[in-house]
């Protein structure tokens, strides 16, 4: 298939660049994975759509206040972003300006209080930096860190928690897994209400998430790789949920990404941890994910051809396509979709 088949039109004014007051308030399309028939509801009614005996699997990936703006030697600015912890205080990041970080030069950041070197330029152009620094680190990016938003975000974010989920727990990403955005304490009470199970799965969604596929044909990408834990209760929620013949609905593209990654041909999951570059592209047979909430994704990536396998390309760019009539809001802080 070519990249250019999962093309769409989005005006720019329909990108949202600010969270909505109320999480649960984004409007939420419902889409037939089957007969690719939509409906128009809101997110607080998610329930509704849910049965009992469900389980829907969350990613509870916590982002990281992973961009630092320091100084060079010369006293030139610098950002750097954290891609991926290397051990040993070393980290892959992403450095700005990129052709002055040369290996060997010591950055600054906070008056001093984080120093760093270079160490290797790796494939890609990344840097392997290594940091210097007294107390827990986590502490020193809560001082010193700012939230790595999407570069389709041009707005300030007043409060770092709304790209947080309410569930976040486990430190780790680069990017938010933004389809819990919507998510709220008192909905999720309710979805158990119903009945449904929960379950709470770990994928570290890095900034490969947003890296353009430049081949023609989609085969030739070259998927990123990111960290996934599932724990044995997560597992045996979701197996339990397969033996009684009720629905697996993952969470966000990362949740269902992990789900297909480490399930065996019948759906069935084992505790695991470990790295995961599945690119899932029209074709791909699903074994474990029946269902999936997710928000609305950018033309030709990656994530947009995830959900084109479940639900059908014709399927999805006609719902994209009625998304851009009805004037819904895209990307990681705009309206979700059901797929079901």
């Amino acid at each position: 298939m070519k990249t250019s088949d999962f093309y769409y039109e989005l005006p720019e004014e329909l990108i949202a660049q600010t969270p909505l007051e109320r999480r649960d308030a984004s409007r939420l399309m419902v889409l037939d994975k089957n007969t690719g028939k939509t409906e128009h509801r809101r997110f607080f009614e998610l329930p509704e759509l849910l049965r009992p005996g469900d389980c829907m699997v969350f990613n509870d990936s916590r982002v990281l206040p992973a961009r630092l703006f320091g100084k060079r030697p010369t006293g030139g600015a610098v950002e750097v972003l954290l891609l991926t912890d290397r051990g040993g205080k070393r980290w892959e990041c992403l450095v700005r300006p990129g052709k002055k970080a040369r290996p060997g030069d010591r950055l600054s950041f906070g008056d001093g209080e984080l120093e760093a070197e270079i160490e290797e330029i790796l494939d890609g152009g990344n840097r392997l930096i290594r940091f210097d620094y007294e107390g827990i680190f986590i502490e020193i990016l809560e001082r010193l860190g700012r939230m790595p938003l999407p570069p389709y975000i041009h707005e300030e974010l007043k409060d770092a928690e709304r790209y947080q989920t309410v569930y976040s727990r486990e430190l780790g990403s680069a990017a938010a897994p933004t389809a819990g955005l919507h998510f709220t304490p008192e909905l999720l009470e309710k979805i158990r209400e119903k009945g449904v199970d929960t379950a709470f799965i770990t994928l570290h969604v890095g900034l490969g998430t947003f890296r353009p596929v430049k081949e023609d044909n989609i085969e030739d990408h070259d998927m990123h790789s990111e960290f996934c834990q599932i724990s044995r209760e997560a597992a045996d929620k979701v197996n339990a949920a397969k033996e009684r013949g009720s629905r697996v609905i993952a969470v966000g593209t990362t949740s269902c990404r992990t789900l297909e990654a480490f399930s065996d041909s019948s759906g069935r999951l084992e505790p695991a941890s470990g790295w995961t570059d599945i690119f899932i592209y029209p074709g791909y047979s699903f074994k474990c994910v029946d269902a999936l909430v997710t928000n609305f994704h950018l033309p030709e990536s990656t994530l947009l051809m995830l959900i084109s396998a479940l639900a059908g390309r014709d399927h999805v760019l006609a719902a994209y396509r009625e998304a851009v009539r009805e004037r819904y809001r895209f990307f990681s802080f705009g309206d979700a979709m059901i797929i079901c």
